[in-house]
Formats: C-alpha cells, structure tokens, sequence
C-alpha cells in the first residue's frame, strides 16, 4: 500500500513539474504584441501572460485598449497597453518606449492588420491600396527593423508575423489587394530570418486560414461555402491559432526560423 501511495505521487509530482514548466516557460520575458485587443491577438496575448511574459498589448482605438485590459486584469494576467497606430512611426515610437521602460523585447507577435477592400482587386483604389500595403506590409517590416536593439539588448528574441492563407491562394470574398500583401510577408519572414539570425532573432510566421473572428466575419456569412475547402470542416478558434505562436517563441522552436505554418485546417496552401 505504501508503495502504491508513493508511485501515485511520484506520478503527481512529475506531472506538476511537466505542467509548471508548460505554464511559466516565458517567465521573465517581455511580449509585445500589435492588433493584440480582440480574436487572435487577444488570444495570444492572453496565452503569453499565462505563461508568465510581461505583455503589452496595442490597437488603434483606446477604447479597446481599456476593454481589453479590463478583461485580461480581471483574470489576473500582467499586461499593460496603449493606444497605436502601426502605420504611424510616432505611434511605434511609443510602443518602444513602453518595452524599454519594461527592459526590452523578447517577443514581438505582429498582429495588426486592414482591408478596407474585401472585393475585386480591379475595384481597388490607390488609397485603399496604400493603407493595406502600409499596414500590412510596411509597418510590420519597420516595426521589426526598429525592435532591433531592444531584442539585441535582451541577448536575441523572437519576431512572429501574422500572414493569411491567403497569401498562398487570393480569397475572392477577402479581396486580391489583402492577398498580395499576406504574400508579401511570406517573403519578408525569410528575407528578415537570414539577416536577423547574427542577433540571435528567429522570425517565423503563421498563416490561419478560417478562424472566428470579426476580422473574418465575412467568410462565416456563407458559412457553408466557405467550409466546402476546409477538409477539418469548421472554422478554427482564436486559441489555436495563438498556441502555434506560442509555439514558435518557445525554446520547443529554437532551431526554427524563417519558417511559414498554416494554420487552416486542410486548406491547400502552396504558392
């Protein structure tokens, strides 16, 4: 009997440990995370302050911000946030100063995105197509190159960039102009992971294919369609879009970099 007690908790013991390693392996690490106040972003910001980050979480409406903040301080989580504009380099410039006053960055996860044309890639104007390249695309690039000497101060880091599925294949209900741009980061994950690699940065990216969101509110609206080339059929959650991320900023992926997942439940995603 004695022997079965203690074999029952060595087994409980072991499995707590498993289980407080799982939990706390961003202790002492700082997240920054944009687009970070709602479905995804949300998620991961959530995640990383589980398990034990310092997070700060960013979007353009204050509003959301203090939402956000409010729901993840009611569960206990460490997170701060602002207001920011990725697009603007005033408004990075204070993420910045946010992460420096915390020590540095270890963990960028860029999040933030706009598509203010989900049609026709000919019915796309030159405004609409600045703010998708400029945010999409430009911001995350600027965003990365300006983390540089806050991640090179903490000894190396991580960088996640948030593509699409429809980076591989052009949604027609989510708009051509939004695809070029997911496509675009694709290539800039492995063209920053080459560069970065001498500052110890890893850069990965995640790719979700139809997850729930609002974002993606207007793939659910013909649900049925929308389910006819996703072999798993359903839509993804939020959660498991972030535990990828999660994934790929953990020493589990030290030896990954410059790597794109897909994260779409089947969906055919080869260029």
């Amino acid at each position: 009997m004695f022997y079965r007690l203690t074999r029952v908790s060595k087994i409980i013991g072991c499995f707590c440990i498993r289980r407080c390693s799982q939990t706390s392996r961003f202790k002492g690490k700082i997240a920054l995370i944009t687009g970070s106040t709602q479905g995804i972003g949300l998620a991961t910001a959530r995640k990383f302050a589980q398990e034990g980050a310092k997070v700060i979480i960013s979007s353009r409406k204050q509003e959301n911000v203090d939402s956000a903040l409010k729901m993840l301080h009611n569960e206990g989580l460490d997170v701060i946030g602002l207001a920011s504009h990725v697009a603007k380099k005033e408004d990075r410039n204070l993420l910045l100063y946010e992460a420096e006053k915390l020590g540095g960055i270890d963990i960028l996860v860029q999040n933030a995105g706009a598509n203010p044309n989900p049609g026709k890639i000919i019915n796309c104007t030159e405004s609409m197509w600045d703010k998708i390249m400029d945010t999409n695309l430009k911001a995350t690039f600027f965003l990365a190159k300006e983390v540089l000497p806050l991640m090179k101060k903490r000894g190396g880091g991580s960088i996640i960039l948030m593509s699409s599925v429809g980076g591989y294949e052009p949604f027609k209900v989510v708009g051509a102009a939004y695809s070029v741009s997911k496509t675009g980061l694709l290539m800039l994950t492995k063209a920053m992971a080459g560069e970065f690699a001498e500052y110890n940065i890893r850069v990965n990216c995640v790719a979700p294919g139809t997850i729930k969101t609002n974002f993606a509110q207007i793939l659910l609206e013909d649900l049925e369609e929308t389910l006819r080339t996703v072999p798993l059929n359903r839509c993804g959650e939020p959660e498991e879009v972030s535990g990828v991320i999660a994934f790929l900023a953990s020493q589990d992926a030290s030896y990954i970099t410059g790597e794109s997942v897909a994260i779409t439940g089947g969906m055919h995603t080869r260029l």
